[in-house]
């Protein structure tokens, strides 16, 4: 059995009242979840509640997930949701709160991580939150072009194209810090 039909098997014992099936789509889906919430913000924290938030979500609205339907892109849907909403609750409050003077000097003090590989948080913070989100659904969480498009609400043509543009600036950027295909050894000509 692959795993989107024993994801959908499992959410349909799930809507049945079944603790097991519910503790296992928990455990199977919670590090991914959880993943999907890190690379978008900084604070562990914030991806520790919104995984919460996502599940108690799922709990209340189990009954709306149609069986047959693939299971995958129904939980990132109501993830991105909620991950949106905190993002624009967030927004909100820091427009209120007073800005740092000295926001460079903390961030000076940080310690370099030079020589080493790039983190996929590192890598992925500079994409628009569009290209991030679509990389985040199909290389971290596996999901199809399909699903992505039915979890963002979107056409199977905008995540191709949002996809690529976001695999260009990965290559640019993982170039411009010497990796990959792109590095010469001198400088560019512009």
């Amino acid at each position: 059995m692959d795993q989107n039909s024993d994801l959908e098997m499992l959410m349909a014992l799930y809507q049945q009242g079944d603790i097991t099936a519910a503790t296992a789509l928990i455990q199977r889906l919670s590090p991914q979840l959880h993943r999907f919430f890190t690379v978008q913000f900084a604070s562990r924290g914030s991806a520790d509640d919104l995984l919460q938030e996502t599940w108690l979500r799922i709990h209340e609205v189990r009954h709306t997930y149609r069986s047959g339907e693939p299971v995958l892109p129904w939980f990132y849907a109501i993830a991105r949701h909620l991950r949106v909403d905190h993002y624009r609750k967030a927004s909100r409050a820091a427009a209120r709160e007073e800005p740092l003077d000295d926001v460079s000097e903390v961030a000076a003090a940080l310690p370099s991580r030079s020589g080493e590989t790039p983190d996929l948080e590192a890598l992925l913070a500079p994409l628009p939150a569009s290209q991030r989100e679509v990389i985040e659904m199909m290389k971290i969480a596996g999901m199809s072009l399909e699903e992505v498009a039915r979890a963002t609400s979107s056409s199977v043509g905008s995540v191709k194209q949002k996809a690529h543009r976001a695999y260009e600036r990965l290559r640019e950027r993982l170039s411009g810090m010497g990796f990959g295909e792109g590095r010469t050894g001198g400088v560019r000509d512009s």
